[in-house]
């Protein structure tokens, strides 16, 4: 395929659309990224504090594999235009009750520091739950988080009848807090590791056991990006506009134009129409019609987690920062029932906090003010219960309140900036500010995401709210997903049975 014989419009420049734009490009094809935000990154955004821009969105970087493949078959390499530092300290966790602990990329090491903090056995049921990940992650890899749009039965063909065995250790059954309660006899560890859930906008007491695998995938490597994970969305912008695409920023696409049956191009909110050869929407998949998505709009009861988040610039004293925090009150499980079932925050929401100018490879001057985003879990009816300013102020007082009792004193100075689902929902149109699309709950949680093609020919899918799911990785490999499942479409037409293959590059 010669350049500009094709042409492709990406609807949204968060790391779905921008992954898909680089392989569409590189591929030869025609492609005009449009984003109604300003920038590039989608969820992954800066906002200013202090005079200085703070990541608002993900900032835990993992897969590192994932963003060099997609650079390599760019033909350039990632670490020529990103500063990766390799995190020792993978996180640091408080709790208001007592204690703190860290975990560090070194099993062995976090292994001795549970040990110190909770016994010998507790100790020796990290190293089996580490082998338990790894074990749930080699199985999954390839067979289901790589595939197009997996099913039960083209897992089970997959993997093969010899493999049933190690399907079954991924304990698809079995809730995460269960699984949890065979390796940990400690509270606060349960806690610790039962937050793997919301990674993907999820409760520990309705989510998967197969979740644990996200321990192996950290222990894989997580990074710290010089100059904030937003880098990571420029960089992949550049490569590709390096590559021929072109993007138009503070656009608003108003629907997507449906002429005999297929994909014909999308109408701008102004009126412009831009003719295309295929769509790809990157967005919440609730905001399709039913015409154009695959599964059903996600039901408000069915939304993932939404959050509160501050992002402010300030003094901190009291407590040693480590780049991530985790801060826990002692009723974890009034924490999720509250939000799931109730709508509601629980009175004492566990808090993270990522301090950007502490890690590896920072010089944070003691005593100057840095740049923090501190986030609470919430439910996602930002499209139905906004919160007052009353009710922000009361969760601010809850929040800061359980960091100070854990011993962390934050002179906020300014005022923070507050992003409430209400404000998300906004950003994120449809979502109700969920930020994690469906939430991953029971067996079949995993298999409810669309795929990468739409209902409609000439349409394609791509970021959190689709499979994978959500996370800087995920969304990243869903835009190559529907790049691939694109051009195998146009190579090999309607009736060649369509196959594609994501390579995910692990070490295993």
């Amino acid at each position: 395929m010669t350049r500009a014989t094709r042409h492709v419009v990406v609807v949204g420049a968060g790391m779905g659309g921008l992954a898909a734009a680089a392989d569409l490009a590189h591929a030869g094809v025609a492609v005009t990224v449009i984003e109604r935000a300003q920038a590039c990154g989608g969820k992954m955004r800066q906002i200013m504090a202090g005079g200085r821009p703070v990541d608002a969105g993900p900032t835990v970087f993992t897969m590192r594999w994932i963003f060099e493949g997609l650079f390599t078959d760019a033909g350039e390499r990632l670490e020529d235009h990103l500063e990766l530092i390799a995190a020792q300290t993978l996180a640091r966790h408080a709790w208001r009750s007592g204690g703190t602990l860290d975990l560090f990329a070194d099993i062995e090491q976090s292994a001795d520091a549970i040990g110190a903090f909770a016994g010998a056995d507790e100790a020796r049921g990290y190293l089996a739950f580490c082998a338990r990940g790894k074990d749930i992650y080699t199985t999954l890899a390839k067979n289901f988080i790589a595939s197009e749009r997996p099913s039960v039965p083209g897992l089970v063909a997959r993997l093969g009848l010899a493999r049933l065995p190690d399907l079954w250790r991924t304990m698809p059954m079995r809730t995460l807090w269960s699984a949890l309660g065979d390796h940990f006899k400690d509270p606060r560890l349960r806690q610790l590791f039962g937050r793997y859930a919301t990674y993907v906008g999820a409760s520990p007491w309705s989510a998967p056991a197969t979740l644990m695998l996200i321990a192996h995938v950290e222990q894989n490597g997580v990074w710290l990006v010089k100059g904030g994970t937003h880098r990571v969305a420029q960089a992949i912008q550049s490569l590709a506009q390096r590559q021929g695409a072109q993007f138009r920023f503070g656009v608003q696409m108003d629907r997507i134009v449906i002429e005999n049956g297929r994909v014909a191009g999308v109408l701008l909110d102004n009126g412009e129409r831009l003719d295309a050869d295929a769509v790809v929407y990157n967005g919440d998949i609730s905001a399709l019609t039913a015409e154009e998505r695959p599964v059903p709009a996600t039901s408000p009861a069915a939304r993932s987690l939404s959050a509160v988040t501050w992002c402010l610039s300030a003094r901190t004293a009291g407590f040693d920062l480590a780049h991530h925090n985790v801060f826990f009150a002692e009723d974890y499980a009034d924490e999720f029932k509250s939000i799931f079932r109730d709508r509601r925050i629980t009175s004492a929401p566990t808090v993270y906090m990522c301090a950007q100018d502490r890690g590896e490879g920072s010089a944070h001057p003691e005593g100057a003010p840095e740049r923090m985003l501190a986030l609470i879990s919430a439910p996602a009816d930002g499209d139905r219960t906004p919160l007052d300013e009353s009710a922000i102020a009361d969760l601010t007082a809850r929040a800061f309140g359980l960091m100070e009792a854990c011993g962390l004193k934050i002179e906020t100075g300014d005022d923070p900036t507050v992003t409430t689902p209400t404000g998300f929902e906004a950003l994120f149109p449809a979502s109700g500010g969920a930020l994690y699309g469906r939430a991953n709950h029971g067996m079949m949680g995993s298999f409810a995401r669309a795929g990468a093609s739409g209902k409609v020919p000439g349409l394609y899918l791509a970021g959190g709210s689709v499979h994978p799911g959500p996370g800087i990785p995920m969304a990243t490999m869903s835009g190559r997903i529907a790049a691939a499942r694109l051009l195998a479409d146009w190579a090999g037409g309607p009736n060649r049975r369509r196959t594609i293959s994501i390579p995910v590059g692990a070490s295993f």
